[in-house]
């Protein structure tokens, strides 16, 4: 990169960073038109812009930046009021710059787009008569003055701040994470001698470490501001769009996460705080006959505990309507009218994250499609965290999500099964309990083939890694029947909102780990995580506390209720149960059965590709075709291009194929009794799923007749009914 390729760069990073603040200074100001300190401020951020595009001979940056200039002169000086015209104008201004930045820096040029009508509009603006009822007072000198004759340090990137790329500062983290992995094995082995000078060492080498570690994972930490900052911009863009007096407040905003979980919840975040402005404050007319303030309240909180980040979303709006939600569930198939009726408020709210959920009475440009609450607890989930809502009716609704710090060195309980190791988070380690003797033999519980233990009154479900993961352990051989001497372990996780006991053969001790990504031939495997090298440098696995809890149908992708003495005792005996995945195709309800599911995803259009004449995506590191199975079927429906694809992900041997669909409905766990046997030999047979007509597909016919050589050879087809 020559010398004039590094000065641009950092005139576009400086600029894009500015135009951040900008846009909090402007909706600062519009509540606030004589803050003179937000005025100079902007008016000196748009005229630096203005006199470093004359040097970059930039055209149209020059042109909407002058007419900017102009316009806030005139307020500075008092002939113009700050009105809600001005200000549409000036954030279409910071609009346009940071349109214009963004083509620099991808193509070095300023784009093709005209902005030949914004300057008009600026120029208009700048000719009202409109003048303040009480003049501002103009800045000071010291407020005048420009960013190259500042003396304010804190805006001088030279004093004490250096700009570091990210690649770099990643590949420093992983020489860390290797020390720490050299750290822990020297430990281990200096613990095996009596050499005092060399424990003295390995102890001064583990402090170091320590202290170089923390400070390596503190140039990757980010204050949450990064994001909020955005959302002043955003509440008051949609406010007006919806008719609505919002007041955005903010509690935390110095709270740290490292950068990858910012970059994860960014759009989680961003569309919770759109969820409530459109959804959650009502309009001025209701809240005035309601006896609320006019002005809705929109409040952000974030802080640490526990060691993970929690951050809550609340708005004084109008709450959940859980009759509502209820009676909107049970239309779609989501839940029984037996099941409404059983449910309390707090798991009738939860129903807002079923996948294609919405109440909204009709599509609109912000919201209704029934696509955003599933992604969002999807999301928060794939980083080991946990997002649950409550709501008063009438006064507020709160979204609460808890996310880890970190997701590059974690503290990990390390267990041990069959002579393997496996890694579990502390995050999701809720207790440990030990069974003897005779607590051994009678404490853990068969209800129907669902292993269960009372713990404090509450039946927990038990998972065995044997049985999941197809190890021998000595806790598989030994679970049917124990013997005096026997100890069971039972290490107590949380997966979402649900918990459930993992029994292992011995807990060994809890250690800071070094995540690594898993090799291609386990990264399509929803249980493991991860993997960590350990003091003896062996690999451990890094448990998937989530996946592990769906393989053992412990919770599902969507809703589920815990497990209760009445649900399974209510469970009809001696019939064959089985678990289906719920679809939608042009209003037609599909199932199949979730032994052939990998995966349930949603793909962004954006990502969609071709090959030859079939669409495909990249995805876990190959290409993987799709499948419309509206059109395989010959399911008349029209084409949507609006929102992600749902994708259904069939995977055999070590090729995936999705499976798209218009909706991804529910996971059930039901009696198949068919009422009609199919004609079609992609579908098995129609039988009644939450009392609507649904038909098996036969997914193995159904992919060969797409793609021939999906399987390889000819393999049996997977039936689901007799």
């Amino acid at each position: 990169m020559n010398e004039l390729d590094s000065v641009i760069q950092e005139f576009l990073l400086e600029s894009l960073e500015n135009l951040d603040q900008l846009d909090r200074d402007l909706v600062t100001l519009e509540q606030n038109p004589h803050n003179t300190e937000d005025l100079a401020s902007i008016f000196r951020t748009i005229h630096t812009i203005k006199g470093t595009c004359g040097f970059f001979d930039f055209a149209k940056l020059g042109a909407i930046t002058h007419s900017g200039e102009n316009l806030l002169s005139r307020m500075r000086d008092g002939e113009l009021t700050f009105n809600p015209p001005i200000a549409d104008g000036l954030l279409d201004l910071v609009d346009s710059i940071r349109e214009i930045l963004t083509n620099i820096e991808a193509t070095g040029n300023e784009g093709s787009a005209d902005y030949s009508a914004l300057v008009d509009q600026l120029t208009r603006l700048q000719v009202a008569s409109q003048t303040f009822d009480t003049k501002l007072a103009a800045p000071s000198p010291s407020t005048e003055q420009s960013p190259s004759t500042s003396a304010t340090p804190t805006n001088r990137l030279s004093d004490g701040n250096i700009r570091v790329d990210v690649g770099l500062l990643d590949k420093l983290m992983n020489r860390v994470g290797e020390l720490v992995l050299a750290r822990n094995q020297l430990l281990q082995s200096s613990a095996l001698f009596s050499d005092a000078a060399l424990l003295k060492t390995a102890q001064r080498l583990n402090l170091i470490t320590s202290e170089l570690q923390e400070g390596v994972m503190k140039t990757r930490m980010q204050p949450i501001r990064n994001i909020w900052d955005k959302f002043p911009r955003v509440v008051r863009d949609l406010a007006v769009t919806c008719g609505k007096q919002v007041r955005i407040e903010m509690d935390g905003k110095e709270t740290e996460l490292d950068k990858t979980i910012i970059e994860a919840i960014k759009d989680p975040l961003t569309h919770l705080v759109r969820n409530a402005v459109d959804h959650g404050i009502e309009s001025p007319e209701i809240r005035r006959a309601k006896g609320k303030p006019v002005e809705g309240r929109l409040l952000l909180r974030a802080f640490h505990e526990g060691g993970q980040v929690n951050i809550e979303i609340t708005d004084d709006g109008a709450g959940l309507n859980l009759e509502r939600i209820c009676q909107k569930a049970i239309e779609n198939g989501l839940i029984s009218q037996d099941q409404a009726l059983r449910m309390n408020d707090r798991e009738i709210a939860q129903l807002i994250f079923a996948p294609g959920f919405s109440t909204a009475v009709e599509v609109s440009t912000v919201s209704g499609r029934g696509v955003g609450m599933d992604v969002v607890k999807t999301n928060i989930e794939n980083i080991g965290g946990t997002v649950d809502v409550q709501s008063q009716p009438g006064r507020e609704t709160t979204i609460k999500i808890k996310i880890p710090l970190t997701l590059a060195i974690i503290p990990a309980l390390i267990v041990t099964c069959g002579g393997n190791r496996f890694a579990i988070p502390q995050v999701s380690l809720l207790e440990l309990v030990r069974l003897e003797g005779e607590q051994a033999r009678k404490g853990i519980e068969r209800l129907h083939n669902v292993p269960v233990y009372r713990l404090r009154g509450r039946l927990l479900p038990i998972v065995h890694i044997p049985q999941e993961l197809r190890l021998e352990c000595r806790s598989a051989s030994r679970q049917s029947q124990a013997s005096d001497d026997e100890i069971i372990n039972i290490i107590v996780l949380r997966a979402g909102d649900r918990q459930f006991g993992l029994v292992v053969d011995s807990i060994n001790d809890t250690e800071e780990i070094v995540v690594k990504p898993l090799s291609k031939q386990l990264k399509g495997i929803p249980v493991y995580a991860g993997a960590t090298i350990m003091g003896d440098g062996k690999v451990a696995l890094i448990l998937d506390v989530q996946g592990m809890a769906q393989r053992a149908r412990v919770v599902s992708e969507v809703h589920d209720r815990p497990l209760t003495d009445d649900a399974v005792h209510s469970t009809d005996q001696g019939q064959d149960r089985k678990t289906l995945v719920i679809l939608s195709v042009a209003n037609r309800r599909l199932a199949l059965d979730i032994s052939l599911v990998s995966r349930l995803e949603e793909i962004p259009r954006s990502q969609v590709e071709a090959s030859g004449d079939q669409e495909v995506v990249q995805y876990r590191g190959r290409i993987m075709p799709l499948l419309h199975v509206g059109r395989l079927l010959g399911i008349p429906a029209e084409v949507s291009l609006d929102g992600p694809l749902q994708v259904v992900v069939h995977s055999d041997r070590d090729r995936s194929v999705g499976l798209v669909v218009d909706r991804i409905i529910d996971i059930v766990e039901t009696t198949i009794e068919v009422t009609r046997k199919a004609q079609n030999g992609d579908l098995l047979a129609s039988v009644v799923i939450q009392q609507r007509v649904t038909d098996l597909i036969n997914v193995p016919s159904l992919i060969r007749r797409a793609d021939p050589m999906f399987y390889g050879s000819p393999v049996e087809e997977a039936v689901v009914v007799a």
